[in-house]
């Protein structure tokens, strides 16, 4: 049985940080020069942390799959980044956002890290700031803020629709800089497939080259998985279609915990599906549900009418009857249920009845077309470039999608996992945003965790290794790594089925998103749990991998991660039947209250499942950390 132990500092809870950053073991900078880090994965996350460990002293190898760390998911973050700045002077604090966050994890997230989280927020923005990043402003030069779910102040910072982006180019400039002055080496095209331990510690990877097929090993002091999300589980998803879980499912297979798996996030602001052959979904960012407002008609017979037909009397703006408090700004899976509701009701806009309108009418009243087309310009010329429609002249439709998962590999207060000498930021981890996660907080806890928290917390276990005692490449344990991803190659290779691997793709997608996705009931996740293993194997007897090893093979690649996903699948269906309650996006039908809302149990479940790999063939084991609140009062959420 796997040892959970937080790590979590004494002392008052807004002390804690403070003192364990004084209390932290050091390394001085003449030994950081001996220590090798490897980091996996160039988005926020992993380049504000290879970057910044590079500053420090420490010698980094960055790998990452993309032609260029540029092309990372996080680039396609829309809306904002939180921080408790209060430029608005509207009542925010450091103590309100972590209320905040809490609060919309639904009592799910470990209190002592979500605190860190918004205690270091105020200082994200201004490093982005020094780096260049272009927020909005306001009229006399401040910088702007915007809502978002969740929140009643404005704390989102923003640079038009495209944050997400404007932050990866500061954290790139920052890892290219370290690139050219030789602290960073860095490796594109290159994915990791396995884990290296040694001695029961983390000390390397096993590299796939994309263009050549090539595999090497690497060996380091000390691991860092900054791999994102596994959302694309569900098949579609507001996910790049590179996204994968490979990283963190190779890790767990090596003995870390994958925690909480069950929680996925769905975003109540994706343009619908259109069709059995999309490869991904898009999303309107939830900037968008500041100005818009959310209807569908109240009578069913009104649904496939233009949306300009439906009188006003006639519009049931149902955020803001149900929770009038925070309407339009409800969290994220509150508002995607909601979503669902009125169209399982048979009033969801458009031909196939999954679709509400986002109408932007009255804000054009307010604030006139030029007002609206500065605050979200470009995200109206990407609604117009998918769907060939104007929001400026007609409302938006949206439906619910898989957005982001809230699980991820465990990891203690230091954010290491319970396999020593690995280390997990970002999305890829578990520990901050609970049963839901806010919106904006994505890109606060990828650059927290990289600027902020990593360069210190990684000194507290690098300072345990003697200098210079890496193990070599050449050892027994990176030997058998790579003769078994070399085994797994060949045995893809060597099926030659009859059917594409987009075909197992969608066929799990399809399971996922129908049993275990924004409602979820027992008897669907047994039934789901009856028809993965069923799917996996006949995937590793009629799947069709075409091409060799040694070469450029993207459908080989793909291959590897969707024999990952049909595992992880199997996971997350058997976490979320465990998890016998409802907390933010695990919604179990079995546990609401009559109003439709979640019902916790927090008797039962008031604790992190964090669940470990028994070998092939065998239930995994779950184990827990209690989550115990000091600060804050496990309660009810209400949002009306």
């Amino acid at each position: 049985m796997a040892q959970l132990d937080s790590k979590i500092p004494p002392g008052p809870l807004a002390d804690k940080w403070r003192r364990h950053k004084a209390d932290i073991k050091l390394v001085n900078p003449a030994n950081k020069r001996k220590y090798e880090v490897i980091v996996v994965g160039a988005g926020l996350a992993g380049a504000s942390a290879a970057a910044t460990l590079a500053e420090l002293g420490y010698r980094v190898k960055n790998f990452v799959f993309h032609d260029s760390p540029r092309r990372a998911h996080s680039i396609a973050a829309q809306g904002g980044i939180n921080a408790a700045k209060n430029y608005q002077n509207d009542g925010d604090s450091v103590h309100r956002l972590f209320y905040d966050t809490i609060k919309g994890g639904d009592y799910r997230s470990r209190e002592a890290n979500v605190h860190r989280l918004a205690e270091v927020s105020v200082n994200i923005i201004d490093q982005c700031a020094a780096q260049g990043v272009p927020f909005a402003r306001e009229y006399g030069g401040l910088l702007a803020n915007r809502s978002f779910g969740g929140a009643q102040v404005s704390r989102t910072f923003y640079a038009r629709g495209q944050t997400g982006q404007q932050l990866l180019l500061g954290a790139y400039s920052a890892l290219s800089r370290m690139v050219g002055a030789g602290g960073v080496q860095l490796f594109t095209q290159s994915e990791m497939l396995d884990l290296v331990v040694v001695g029961g510690q983390a000390k390397g990877i096993i590299v796939r080259d994309l263009v050549s097929g090539e595999i090497s090993r690497h060996a380091a002091d000390a691991v860092i998985l900054a791999t994102g999300g596994y959302g694309n589980v569900f098949n579609l998803s507001t996910y790049a279609r590179g996204s994968n879980a490979t990283a963190i499912w190779r890790a767990y297979k090596r003995g870390a915990c994958l925690a909480n798996p069950c929680f996925t996030q769905i975003h109540p602001t994706c343009i619908p599906v259109t069709g059995d052959y999309q490869s991904k979904l898009t999303l309107m960012s939830e900037s968008l549900r500041n100005d818009g407002r959310i209807w569908v008609p109240k009578k069913k017979e009104d649904r496939l009418k233009n949306p300009a037909d439906v009188p006003e009397a006639d519009r049931d703006y149902y955020l803001e009857r149900m929770y009038p408090s925070f309407g339009n700004l409800a969290p994220r899976d509150i508002a995607s249920r909601a979503a669902k509701r009125v169209c399982d009701e048979g009033r969801g806009a458009g031909e196939s009845g999954l679709g509400v309108y986002l109408d932007f009418g009255d804000a054009i009243k307010r604030l006139g077309e030029a007002g609206v087309r500065e605050r979200y310009g470009n995200l109206f010329d990407i609604y117009h470039e998918i769907t060939n429609e104007s929001a400026y002249q007609t409302p938006m439709r949206i439906y619910p999608a898989v957005h982001y998962t809230m699980g991820g590999l465990w990891v203690d207060y230091n954010l290491m996992s319970n396999l020593p000498g690995l280390f997990v930021l970002g999305e890829a981890n578990f520990s901050d945003h609970g049963a839901n996660r806010l919106g904006a907080s994505a890109l606060m806890q990828g650059l927290a965790d990289g600027y902020f928290v990593i360069p210190y917390t990684i000194g507290d276990y690098l300072a345990t290794q003697k200098p210079g005692s890496r193990p070599s490449t050449d050892g027994p344990e990176f030997k058998q790594a790579e003769e078994n991803i070399r085994g797994s190659v060949a045995r893809l290779l060597a099926i030659k089925g009859r059917e594409p691997v987009s075909h197992f793709h969608k066929r799990l997608g399809r399971i996922m998103w129908e049993l275990c996705g924004m409602a979820r009931t027992k008897a669907g996740l047994e039934k789901a749990l009856k028809e993965i293993p069923s799917l996996r194997e006949e995937f590793w007897q009629n799947v069709n991998v075409p091409g060799a090893g040694g070469t450029l093979n993207q459908s080989l690649e793909s291959a590897g991660r969707v024999a990952d996903f049909l595992e992880l699948g199997e996971l997350l269906c058997l976490d979320a039947l465990e998890r016998e309650e409802s907390c933010g996006g695990h919604f179990r039908e079995e546990h609401q209250y009559p109003d439709g809302e979640c019902k916790r149990d927090d008797e039962k479940f008031a604790h992190v499942a964090a669940w470990e790999f028994q070998g092939s063939g065998k239930k995994p084991l779950r184990n827990t950390e209690p989550l115990n609140y000091e600060a804050v009062k496990m309660s009810v959420r209400n949002y009306k």
